[in-house]
Parts: C-alpha cells; sequence; structure tokens
C-alpha cells in the first residue's frame, strides 16, 4: 500500500516542480550569419543601445546566456525581454531586418507630448 502511495505521490510532484534547468543551454548554438560574428555586433544589429547594456564576451557564452543571467548582470526587464525575444529570431534564421525594432514613443498626453505639456503647465 505505502509503495502505489509513494508512487502516486511522485508522479502528481512530478507534474507541479518548476524544472530549474537552464533551457537556453539546451537549445542549439547559431552559426554567425553574414556580418554578425560576434556579441557585440549582434546586439547593436537589434539596436535599443543593447550592446552598452549587456556585455559577454564570446558567442558561445552569449547564446547560452539565460534570462537569470541577464538580470543578475542588471538589465531592465524591458531589455532583457527584447534581447532573449531576438536571440530567438536569430535561432530560426530569421533576417534581423524582419524583426529588430525601435521602442515605441512615449505616449502622448491629450494630443501633446509630454515635454510640451510639462513646459505649458510651468509656464
Amino acid at each position: 500500500m505505502s509503495f502505489s502511495l509513494q508512487s502516486s505521490l511522485r508522479r502528481v510532484t512530478q507534474t507541479f516542480v518548476r524544472s530549474f534547468q537552464n533551457k537556453a543551454a539546451v537549445r542549439p548554438l547559431p552559426p554567425p550569419q553574414g556580418d554578425i560574428t560576434t556579441p557585440k555586433a549582434f546586439l547593436s544589429a537589434i539596436g535599443r543601445s543593447t550592446e552598452t547594456k549587456v556585455s559577454i564576451d564570446g558567442w558561445e557564452a552569449f547564446w547560452h546566456t539565460s534570462g537569470h543571467d541577464l538580470k543578475k548582470a542588471g538589465v531592465a526587464v524591458k531589455d532583457r525581454r527584447y534581447v532573449l525575444w531576438c536571440m530567438e529570431k536569430y535561432r530560426q534564421r530569421m533576417p534581423i531586418e524582419d524583426f529588430a525594432h525601435e521602442a515605441r514613443p512615449k505616449k502622448t498626453i491629450r494630443g501633446e507630448t509630454d515635454t510640451v505639456a510639462s513646459t505649458a503647465v510651468t509656464g
């Protein structure tokens, strides 16, 4: 009786336990494409000045980087998500021109930009 209870508990706990495996280390390492042969070249190609926010030297070390590593390096959440998203698109062999884009501009307040609205209030 205890054996069947133990095996059923093991099955239940395995389904609810979060995996702590680094999935970035398991994914395939993409080969360099065109001018992009270094992590710095990749980060400058995707834009948003990510080359100043992330500093990883080796190609292999860059592609084994996870979100936790970027968080420890102090990269902001939006930048971290954008870099990881671009890395996945690059792994899928999509051209960088198709997926890299600049951040959305700041929202306007009643048809005015933030700087114009702030000067109108103070002036």
